[in-house]
């Protein structure tokens, strides 16, 4: 009998053969987009928000050129900015910016504070009467100029009276009490205007929910995603009609790629935050709530051959953010068979790699990667190369390659 491929990997040889082909005339280490996956993965999202809108969280793009394509798509409507800096550039284009953070950026405050375009574009984000004071000092905003603010209420679960904290460390605003008395204190203040709230479940939108990712945790997982489903629907629906009591509030933002179906039937949130599912980068392997297609890839030339059975790539330490462990390295897309060394794994200048396909592969071939995150990928690379149906199409800047590191 002659030999059988696995399920899959003639599909994932002749899509890498066609991105080898694509980009035949690059040398590595440079980084592409699957324009097809990535409009894929935009159906995908829009199709599980059942009907509201998607905010786009540029963080997880960092490439304006892929952000005008996302919102250039229907289903898709303003951005989920990260810094206010950032938020005050993309302004300069984007007329519905919403800043995801508190920010601290004096000078930034300044500029949006004096500038009636900016100040009727972009959303800054508060949670603490100490966000207003520091507003009030830097910024000194007018009533003719009133700036545009979003209360963030947390998300996470509480157990056990508090003493267990499932969830991000985010807002100190937790109850309807909390964020309506924050209204009050927002509309005491003038120059300001309360016009959204925002509440983002990170232990549901950024979990890995899937079996393989969790192995034997995976039913405390579901368990505690569920609790804390039902637990946050009751108190956000509650939070909202209180404070609109007090605010007209223009949205409620919520949810996250990993939690776009689950938030979207909350019917006290009218849009949702998404972004990394587009790029579809190596965490998402483990979410079984969404499947996106991997849409970004970055390429490592093959520099040396240290002994049989290994190869080393060029660079490769292209490590995601976050609490420090195996599943922050980047993932080895193809060919498949190799792997990490243990006792070196993805490093700054380069990375060896073992197994069977190293033995075929000789300098100069390529080893294609996924980042394990979405965004950050573009912290590496100055420009992005968007191919569509096997062709090169477009070479397009990254925030770096426009000269931004906005964090």
């Amino acid at each position: 009998m002659g030999h059988q491929s696995a399920p899959g990997t003639e599909a994932r040889e002749e899509r890498f053969d066609e991105l080898d082909r694509a980009t035949a005339g690059l040398q590595p280490p440079f980084a592409v987009v699957d324009l097809g996956a990535f409009d894929t993965n935009a159906a995908i999202l829009r199709r599980n928000a059942i009907g509201k809108p998607v905010r786009l969280a540029s963080k997880s793009l960092r490439c304006r050129a892929l952000m005008r394509r996302a919102l250039a798509q229907p289903g898709f409507s303003g951005v989920l900015a990260y810094t206010l800096p950032e938020a005050l550039w993309l302004a300069e284009e984007f007329d519905d910016v919403l800043v995801a953070y508190p920010t601290a950026d004096a000078d930034a405050l300044r500029r949006l504070a004096g500038d009636d375009a900016l100040a009727a574009r972009v959303t800054i984000m508060v949670d603490s009467v100490e966000h207003l004071d520091f507003i009030a000092r830097q910024a000194a905003p007018s009533r003719s100029r009133p700036l545009r603010l979003c209360l963030e209420v947390d998300m996470s679960l509480e157990l056990l009276g508090g003493r267990v904290h499932i969830g991000a460390h985010r807002s100190p605003v937790r109850t309807p009490d909390q964020a309506v008395e924050m209204a009050h204190r927002i509309e005491q203040r003038p120059g300001l205007a309360l016009v959204g709230l925002m509440g983002y479940e990170a232990q549901i939108a950024g979990v890995q929910d899937a079996f393989r990712a969790n192995g034997l945790a995976y039913p405390l997982v579901r368990l505690v995603q569920r609790l804390s489903g039902s637990e946050l629907a009751g108190r956000r629906a509650e939070t909202v009609a209180a404070v609109r009591e007090t605010a007209d509030l223009e949205f409620v933002n919520g949810g996250g790629t990993g939690s776009v179906a689950s938030t979207a039937t909350d019917p006290s949130v009218t849009e949702i935050a998404a972004g990394s599912g587009l790029y579809a980068p190596g965490l998402f392997d483990g979410y079984r709530s969404i499947r996106p297609l991997p849409a970004a890839f970055f390429a490592l030339p093959v520099v040396r051959r240290p002994r049989g059975g290994m190869v080393t790539a060029l660079g490769g330490g292209w490590i995601a953010s976050g609490a420090p462990g195996r599943d922050r390295l980047p993932r080895i897309a193809f060919p498949r068979g190799l792997s990490y060394i243990g006792t070196e794994g993805a490093g700054e200048v380069q990375t060896p790699l073992r197994g069977k396909a190293a033995d075929g592969l000789g300098l100069g071939s390529r080893v294609w990667m996924r980042h394990a995150k979405a965004g950050e990928l573009c912290e590496r690379v100055n420009t992005l190369h968007l191919v569509s149906a096997g062709q090169r199409v477009e070479e397009v800047p990254t925030y770096r390659g426009d000269g931004f590191a906005f964090a």
